[in-house]
């Protein structure tokens, strides 16, 4: 439907009493029509007329916005929703536009307004308006959360943890000061963040310093800081990326120096090398020739100089777990030789999308530590100061490299770091064993028949720069029996056939023939997750429970379907054919990503379990494994493909059926709470027949306090101390958000200061069990500083059955909520944590 909107006649035109008395009987006349037919419109759910009828109310009686504050809210919300749903978004805009003229203080039409932007993609918009409606009421739950959620994405939190290292900052001031003082006049920061390189070109005596930023958010971050740092005139900013940067559109003329930090762990990754191959040609001054002295101020350079990147092979059982598939079986089901799974890692080089064939980690704090397998080797170096080279690394050929194992292990890994030249006098290192603000590369070896080494075998690979990433790939091992090498690998030929067989066997590729399996991607959360045997095992026992509650004759079903005991199963079933070929169990997986869940309960009797994975390569490995297993193809259906709206998922089975149990997720694996997650229980609850559970049945989440520097350093820039005087701080902290996420608890570097205490309980079986908030209090059993209260979950299958998040096996991180400011405690005091729980946010405060 098409809005019409009125112009209202201007009263003060005419002066007659009568008339304007008459005018003003007209005007509530019309007021009291109006929102007559509002209500009528809201009662057939025509919510964009009633809309209208609202603004037109609104427009002609400003009097009436407290009374019908609350019912317009309701009606924009379903309106923008019908709009969103129908693609027409400038209507939509136009709609909280006119709303927000008549509440521009409302902080829940302008938390609303900035969810629909963040949907859209618009993510620096909407934390502008999350941030207005925290200014507007500090304790809004909603708004807090969604501004949480969108400052991570809008600075990430390793800006926090770069400007708290004091060191880093440092050297590169040194580096700048130095090529400043020596001539180089002008200067242009490339990814210049919060500008504080930039600061320290002009504190060292530049005589323009130019800055660009692509994010709109660091951009207006960074003009704040330059204003309050007194430079507001001294250095220009530009809301761009440097590939867009045009002489003299944008700059005046070349420069003499460029100083950038657009490097990630796997040096390339944020785009280095284009930006200074299309600086150099575009920006910089020529280079200074080689081998002259002659002065710096007619020529151009960068900083950094250029890097040495290193490499080592590693045994890491953390890594293992979260990229292979360790297992063959779990909870009695048999994963199909057929399937090879593998992490975005591997698919990267062979995947048209861009993926990072790589992952970090920071090695020191990495659960279970890693065992060196050789001795560090030189993999690559740059630099960024010629052009050619810098051109030629794209299109060079892989680097082969051939490393002596020199400790017997798994081979798990290439890890990667970095040694950055600013010049010829300051260095950043990268490696595991500095403690800097760095994670390291981690290339994940996968695809070998075997990948036990030992001193005498030589690791090999290839090394190069493609799509702007650093890759390490086609990974062999050479065994010491056979003296293999990379170079007689087209040698094998001359050799019989016995020899010939022995040596493939000893070069183990990642290469698989094709035909031989479906290979399926699965996240490293995913692989995680399927590598979790006690996880398995519990819902094992908790499905199977609950399964033989509801099936009274169910000693006579064969408990574990395999190929020997088949017949028996098929006997069994028609023999009891009232309740299994008509009256199947109803169980519902829609947990996230893939899952193994439906298979378990397919095998504990007679049910139809459905899954709700989408990706079509892991319902064709589902499939396989339930071949596998010898499964019924009626057996395990994937519910998606049932639905006529996948926006509503939880419905019933069948229009008379109910579901026998409902498999949630309920935790994140980054440690959160899963968002929406009580509604979801709500609904679920009336799709369960007598008997039925929901998975988990109920939740407890335990914490304790802790002093932890790390925590600190990694959630807010402490101060102007790290960034060599230069205020920083105010501005970028207003983005740090209390709780930190993916934490592993187990090699955090903190001091626990009290015991594990529970916080909170959440049933989704038993809901009125549930508190909004409580109070904890919690006894100090050490001295010290409270900067941080991490937590955790037992996640309860059921009264008997809890999975612990915090173990050795478990998929999930751990979170923490890091305090404001750290309190001072002795042992023996008593703290009281209050616990507030709002849909899926979790609020601790501490008091004393």
């Amino acid at each position: 439907m098409e809005l019409i909107f009125f112009k209202m006649p201007n009263s003060k035109a005419k002066s007659h009493h009568g008339h304007r008395g008459g005018q003003e009987a007209g005007r509530r006349e019309l007021v009291s029509r109006s929102l007559q037919s509002a209500q009528h419109c809201l009662e057939d759910q025509d919510f964009g007329t009633a809309y209208a009828h609202y603004l037109l109310v609104l427009n002609l009686a400003p009097e009436l916005k407290n009374d019908v504050r609350e019912t317009f809210q309701f009606t924009l919300f379903k309106w923008a929703e019908e709009l969103a749903s129908l693609v027409r978004i400038q209507d939509l805009f136009n709609c909280y536009e006119q709303a927000l003229e008549l509440f521009p203080n409302d902080e829940i039409i302008c938390n609303s307004m900035g969810e629909h932007l963040f949907r859209m993609g618009f993510r620096d918009e909407a934390a502008g308006y999350f941030h207005k409606a925290l200014k507007l009421n500090p304790d809004f739950a909603d708004a807090k959360e969604n501004f949480y959620r969108v400052a991570n994405w809008l600075v990430e939190r390793w800006h926090f943890i770069m400007l708290n290292d004091t060191n880093r900052n440092l050297i590169y001031q040194k580096a700048i000061e130095k090529v400043v003082r020596s001539g180089c006049r002008t200067v242009l920061d490339i990814g210049a963040g919060t500008g504080i390189l930039s600061m320290f070109a002009k504190k060292a005596g530049a005589a323009c310093v130019y800055a660009c930023e692509l994010s709109k958010t660091m951009y207006e971050l960074a003009c704040d800081v330059v204003a309050a740092n007194n430079m507001e005139g001294e250095i220009k900013l530009l809301p761009m990326k440097s590939l867009d940067i045009e002489i003299p559109k944008h700059i005046p003329e070349r420069v003499s120096l460029v100083v950038t930090e657009t490097v990630d762990a796997g040096l390339f990754g944020e785009g280095i090398l284009e930006s200074l191959i299309h600086a150099w040609e575009h920006l910089l001054l020529q280079p200074k020739p080689k081998n002259q002295d002659v002065g710096t101020e007619d020529y151009g350079q960068v900083i950094p100089a250029g890097a040495i990147v290193f490499g080592m092979a590693v045994e890491c059982k953390e890594i293992r777990r979260h990229h292979r598939v360790g297992i063959q079986e779990v909870a009695c089901v048999h994963l199909a030789e057929t399937v090879e799974f593998c992490s975005p890692t591997r698919a990267s080089g062979n995947s048209e999308e861009t993926i990072e064939p790589y992952t970090t980690e920071k090695l020191s704090r990495v659960p279970g530590g890693y065992m060196p397998l050789t001795e560090p080797f030189q993999a690559m170096t740059v630099d960024f100061n010629n052009l050619e080279e810098l051109k030629s690394l794209a299109t060079r050929k892989p680097c082969k490299i051939s490393i002596p194992v020199t400790q017997g292990g798994v081979l798990d890994a290439i890890v990667v770091w970095f040694v950055l030249q600013l010049d010829d006098e300051h260095s950043l290192s990268t490696s595991p064993s500095e403690e800097t603000c760095w994670e390291q590369a981690v290339y994940p070896v996968q695809g070998l028949p075997d990948y036990s080494v030992k001193p005498g075998d030589t690791v090999m690979m290839e090394v190069c720069c493609q799509d702007c990433y650093l890759r390490v790939q086609k990974i062999f091992v050479s065994t010491s029996e056979y003296g293999m090498d990379i170079e007689r690998e087209n040698t094998l030929a001359s050799g019989n056939e016995a020899e010939l067989c022995s040596a493939l066997a000893s070069l183990q590729t990642t290469s698989t023939p094709d035909g031989m399996g479906h290979e399926c991607m699965l996240e490293s959360t995913e692989i995680a997750l399927l590598n979790n045997v006690p996880y398995h095992e519990c819902f094992n026992a908790a499905i199977g429970k609950v399964l033989s509650s509801l099936i009274p004759t169910r000693e006579s079903l064969s408990m574990d379907v395999d190929g020997h005991d088949r017949e028996n199963f098929e006997e069994s079933q028609n023999k009891n054919s009232s309740y299994t070929t008509h009256d199947p169990l109803y169980v519902l997986d829609v947990s996230e990503g893939f899952s193994i869940l439906p298979i378990i309960a397919g095998k504990l009797g007679p049910v139809k379990a459905y899954s709700s994975v989408e990706k079509e390569q892991h319902q064709i490995a589902l499939n396989i494994i339930s071949e596998a297993n010898h499964f019924p193809k009626e057996t395990l259906k994937f519910w998606l493909s049932h639905l006529e709206d996948e926006n509503v998922v939880l419905q019933r089975p069948k229009s008379d059926k109910l579901w026998s149990i409902i498999i949630l997720d309920v935790i994140e694996t980054s440690g959160l709470i899963q968002q929406e997650v009580m509604e979801k229980a709500a609904i679920s609850r009336c799709l369960l027949h007598s008997g039925g559970k929901i998975f988990p049945q109920y939740v407890v989440m335990y914490g304790m306090l802790v002093e932890s520097q790390s925590l600190l350093l990694e959630s807010a820039v402490q101060g102007t101390e790290p960034t060599l005087g230069f205020n920083i701080a105010p501005f970028i902290n207003q983005f740090k958000v209390p709780v930190r996420v993916c934490l592993d608890l187990a090699t955090l570097p903190c001091v626990p200061l009290s015991k594990p205490a529970e916080l909170l309980r959440l049933d989704l079986m038993n809901p009125y069990l549930n508190s909004s908030s409580r109070e904890v209090k919690v006894q100090v059993s050490k001295s010290g500083h409270v900067t941080a209260v991490p937590f955790w979950y037992h996640i309860h299958l059921d009264e008997d059955i809890y999975l612990d998040t915090s173990s050795d096996s478990s998929h999930w991180k751990q979170a923490a909520v890091v305090l404001d400011k750290p309190i001072q405690v002795q042992l023996g005091d008593e703290l009281v944590l209050n616990i507030q729980h709002y849909k899926s946010n979790v609020s601790i405060t501490v008091k004393q």
